[in-house]
């Protein structure tokens, strides 16, 4: 007699499901893109900042009186950070978009490029508000600008045009000079009146070129901000 011997069976085991050919490794690559189950959050998130920045830096490039000034005192190199913070907000939403469309579509190369544009686009971000407030703070690259426009303008102060630029900033700004009423006695010119505080009749202490790099600080601070906000939005997200 011949005996066949069989492995025992576990309880609660049961064979492999054989499915038709092709689910088993769709299924395996559902899960490792992760398309199904990661919520959309962070890309709605991303568009949120992404459009407060556009709007904002586009508010700050076109706000009523604002271009004049920088023509006037001839630092339109503060443009550079702002045109590439307007950059930034629009490719945010664009590519926030495009990430919602390839996860509903489950098409995992999309979203593989949607990984690739966050580490772009984070990195705009940090380099557009470097150079924004390089151009717009204190002991920045934009004081020396401001400063020989001043200077220039006091040199030249017979000239009409200087005259009135001065006459407009020291009055707008309450400021006197480029650094204070100094910079007149030192170049030998008489102190304007509108250097002078109408109240008391006192020189300005604060020098122009303080008072207007405070001016675009208060601007571009929150620009900065929301630039700093989103560039973390990219780091700590995930893919939708």
């Amino acid at each position: 007699m011949v005996i066949t011997l069989s492995a025992p069976r576990l309880s609660g085991t049961e064979p492999p499901s054989k499915g038709p050919p092709g689910e088993n490794d769709q299924r395996g690559s559902r899960q490792g893109v992760g398309i199904g189950t990661q919520p959309h959050i962070q890309v709605t998130l991303r568009a949120i900042v992404g459009a407060g920045l556009f709007a904002f830096s586009i508010f700050i490039r076109t706000e009523p009186g604002f271009d004049e000034w920088i023509a006037i005192l001839d630092v339109h190199v503060y443009f550079i950070g702002v045109y590439i913070l307007i950059a930034a907000g629009a490719l945010v939403m664009i590519f926030s978009f495009l990430g919602c469309c390839s996860a509903l579509m489950e098409h995992s190369s999309a979203l593989y490029l949607f990984i690739g544009t966050q580490v772009f686009l984070f990195l705009l971000t940090v380099i557009g508000s470097a150079v924004l407030l390089d151009y717009s703070t204190m002991n920045s690259s934009i004081q020396p600008l401001i400063r020989e426009t001043m200077l220039r303008f006091i040199v030249t102060s017979e000239h009409p045009h200087s005259s009135a630029a001065l006459k407009l900033i020291q009055e707008s700004v309450g400021c006197c000079g480029a650094d204070g009423p100094n910079d007149y006695m030192m170049m030998r010119q008489p102190l304007p009146l509108e250097c002078r505080d109408t109240v008391t009749g006192n020189a300005f202490f604060n020098g122009c070129v303080n008072e207007l790099t405070w001016f675009l600080e208060d601007k571009s601070i929150w620009a900065a901000i929301m630039a700093m906000i989103l560039a973390a939005v990219h780091v700590s997200g995930h893919v939708p």
